[in-house]
């Protein structure tokens, strides 16, 4: 009876291994190739780093180029969440919205500059070439998540009254690249860590520019909720207007 257990048990746990296995040589895989760039490593170096026989790769997942694939998609997923994560302060209904964007552009930034976030944009930037269908796959799941989110908070608050844009996604691309342009030259292209007090400083410099554009007008939640309604509700609004 006692063999059965352990039987059964080792096959529960093959495939917990083998996933766990899997996980190493991809994370292995991306900090080789974040390391040495795609062309300069090789699968060898890789088996090395992630502790495994270079046939055992090969068994999970084929070439160096699926290898390659398969660790940026892998680096994706760990990194994506945390971009959205950061708009969580912007669900609050009654927060003052500058204190808002500036803890979200915080976050946003410190996700930005994150080792890994850095990394994974230098091998998209000299790969893009050989890998475009790979390119267009990684920004669906990381930058463009991010500013689908970021345009639905805005178009929130824009219905609320709070912002003054009848275009939420350009104001979300714009307060985007307000955050993220001055990093590239600030970090060095990733190689210098900026510090917190200067991230914040960013921060608080995009915001400012951000609501200079979009700051609230008087009646800015009712007249975009009423070019988004149907005729209906812009014919109510105009009634209410002439009694």
């Amino acid at each position: 009876m006692d063999g059965a257990k352990t039987s059964n048990a080792s096959r529960r746990e093959a495939p917990r291994g083998r996933i766990d296995k899997r996980q190493a040589i991809l994370e292995a895989a991306f900090r080789t190739f974040a390391r040495e760039g795609y062309g300069q490593s090789c699968v060898r170096e890789i088996a090395a780093e992630a502790g495994v026989a270079k046939p055992t790769i090969y068994n999970h997942l084929g070439d160096k180029e699926t290898l390659f694939r398969e660790a940026m998609l892998a680096a994706v997923g760990r990194t994506s969440g945390a971009g959205p994560a950061a708009l969580e302060q912007l669900r609050e209904p009654d927060g003052d919205v500058r204190t808002m964007l500036e803890e979200a552009g915080h976050r946003i930034l410190k996700n930005h500059c994150a080792p890994e976030s850095q990394a994974l944009r230098w091998l998209l930037n000299a790969e893009a070439a050989r890998f475009p269908d790979l390119l267009e796959t990684i920004q669906r799941e990381g930058p463009q998540r991010l500013h689908d989110a970021l345009a639905d908070r805005l178009a929130r608050f824009a219905l609320s009254g709070r912002l003054h844009t009848s275009d939420p996604d350009l104001a979300a691309e714009q307060f985007l690249a307000l955050l993220t342009g001055p990093m590239e030259l600030r970090t060095r292209l990733g190689t210098r860590k900026v510090s917190d007090a200067e991230l914040r400083t960013v921060g608080r410099a995009a915001v400012d520019t951000f609501l200079r554009a979009y700051a609230p007008r008087a009646g800015d939640g009712f007249n975009l909720l009423t070019r988004q309604l149907d005729g209906p509700a812009a014919r109510f609004g105009g009634s209410a207007g002439q009694d």
